[in-house]
């Protein structure tokens, strides 16, 4: 690393905990008329939020709160207030997701166009510095990429259009599957199996909480014992079969993880939003259960490291590796590797994250440890296509590496145990790691690895120590004595991580020892241009600094 400036390194930080509970359980029992009661509801409410969307697409970025009222006032008049409420709600995070998914479809383009056009000034296979690419290899390949630039050009003009006219691109029901009805023999569907998911996700059965309401929630209701019953629509109001318009379905509902939590909210009648949907490739109902709850006050980074202990934890592309620190930053005992596998859906990889976050926060209970150390990874400004060329593999392994989903979920499950998570920069943690730690953790019988010494870097920063180890003094045959030498990282921050500068002799104002003993070398064999012999006494090295 000689010649490159360091990146300055950001502070670690504690993660705040989720102000948010989502719980998910089976409605079991569902009679025939429950599923043609909930696919009707379903299909008549996504009708009017499909026209809200519209209305609010329309309305652009001059969209006001007398637009939003009309909105809602049509809406009322084929549904209620409630399920307008709802309704125009679910429509504005909507388009505000858009929006936002937008804003970063714009900042990919205008970085993959700024780096092909620096590319593209360079000579062919002029050779790249660090930070930035050389010119393309070949003249096939510069045309070609002069070529992708008037594309990527064009789409960002269509793009920055979009964002100044207030125009979104929503597809209600999911843009891959829409694209499905397309290639029905390559998704092995037939057109009624994929007619039946796409009338699935778009019906809307949602309904905010009502805090003051009876059990929370006056759309959507279900009591402590697990009976569901909604509000019918006004259309729909001939389906009701109890009072006030309401449809109370034979199936049950009980929530296994959190449930004494959820009976709690809706026994004192707090606010608890309910969302109701069907897997269609399982032919099964769920009800999910959601609340907000008043956020504990964040911990300091002082307190989160009051016990002393702390598991650093380094986060790769199928497995967590963590090691165990002592309040000095002293690895105890030998790693630990929790395994997944990113593959498949997105279904799929939440449930490996799950099941791996899981198994390190068990291990973190047996060790007794209160606070977890992980990377603050952040892979927004790296996804695009131009920035690692034909490094494919890289490009694929942080498109699909879910940085947000893993943080939300290692924050959630770690402070329903009571663990902290303290977030520290990732920069040179596997260099690091691999220079200072990987060969002196090793044994004859097991070699660490690197990653696992990256995590030994990350719990060490979280700390606030610096990356390099106290450096052990030499061999009897190399110095007068054992002890008087270890070398350690000046006490700067964060620029104690780096190498100490070298030293030659003794420190300025220090003098050897009396008595020292001195060695005099034997005399040349020969006298070259008749130059007279010189002697040269070397002194040892001094006993104290």
């Amino acid at each position: 690393m000689a010649g490159d400036a360091l990146r300055v390194l950001a502070a670690p930080f504690v993660a705040p905990a989720p102000a948010g509970v989502a719980v998910r359980t089976r409605l079991k029992g569902l009679s025939s008329h429950d599923v043609d009661v909930l696919t009707a509801v379903g299909r008549h409410l996504g009708r009017l939020a499909g026209l809200d969307l519209k209305a609010r697409s329309a309305a652009g970025v001059g969209h006001d709160a007398g637009q939003w009222a009309a909105r809602k006032r049509g809406v009322s008049a084929a549904s209620s207030a409630r399920w307008a409420g709802a309704i125009t709600k679910a429509t504005h995070d909507q388009w505000a997701l858009a929006r936002r998914c937008l804003a970063a479809h714009l900042r990919d383009l205008e970085a993959g166009v700024a780096r092909i056009r620096q590319r593209l000034a360079l000579p062919l296979g002029a050779k790249g510095r660090k930070g930035a690419p050389g010119g393309y290899r070949s003249r096939r390949e510069w045309h070609a990429k002069s070529r992708r630039l008037r594309v990527l050009e064009d789409r960002l003009a269509a793009a920055r259009s979009d964002w100044a006219a207030g125009r979104v691109r929503v597809v209600r029901g999911g843009k891959r599957l829409a694209t499905t009805r397309h290639h029905l023999g390559a998704a092995g569907l037939s057109e009624g199996a994929w007619r039946a998911r796409w009338e699935a996700a778009r019906m809307f059965l949602a309904a905010d909480g009502e805090s003051g309401k009876r059990l929370g929630n006056e759309t959507i209701r279900l009591t402590v014992d697990g009976m569901l019953s909604l509000k019918l629509p006004a259309p729909l109001a001939g389906l009701a079969n109890a009072p006030h318009g309401r449809y109370e379905l034979d199936a049950r509902a009980v929530f296994a993880h959190r449930g004494q939590d959820w009976a709690d909210r809706v026994s004192a009648n707090r606010a608890v939003a309910y969302r109701i949907h069907h897997d269609v490739v399982r032919d099964r109902w769920y009800v999910t259960a959601s609340w907000q709850r008043t956020p504990a006050p964040t911990l300091t980074l002082d307190a989160a490291l009051a016990d002393g202990t702390v598991i650093g934890v380094d986060t790769n592309d199928d497995h967590y590796a963590a090691w165990r620190l002592d309040g000095h930053g002293n690895p105890l005992g030998r790693p630990e590797r929790f395994g997944y596998d990113l593959s498949g859906t997105a279904a799929h990889r939440d449930a490996q994250i799950r099941h791996a976050t899981s198994r390190l926060l068990h291990y973190a209970q047996r060790c007794g440890a209160t606070a977890i150390a992980i990377e603050d990874l952040d892979f927004h400004d790296s996804k695009t296509r131009e920035k690692h060329g034909r490094n494919k593999r890289f490009r694929r392994l942080i498109s699909r590496f879910p940085t947000a989903r893993l943080a939300a979920r290692l924050i959630s499950m770690a402070a329903a145990q009571d663990v902290t998570v303290i977030a520290v920069d990732a920069a040179y943690s596997s260099r690091w790691g691999a220079e200072h730690w990987q060969r002196p953790t090793g044994t004859t019988t097991r070699k660490t690895t690197r990653h696992e010494a990256a995590s030994l870097v990350i719990g060490r920063r979280a700390q606030g120590f610096g990356a390099r180890r106290r450096t052990p003094p030499p061999p009897h045959h190399r110095s007068d004595g054992v002890g008087h030498r270890s070398a350690q990282a000046a006490p700067r921050h964060p620029g104690r991580e780096g190498d100490r500068p070298p030293r030659t002799g003794p420190p300025p104002g220090v003098v050897s020892p009396p008595g020292t003993r001195t060695r005099r070398p034997s005399p040349p064999n020969t006298v070259r241009d008749g130059r007279s012999q010189q002697e040269w006494i070397h002194d040892s090295l001094p006993l104290t600094t």
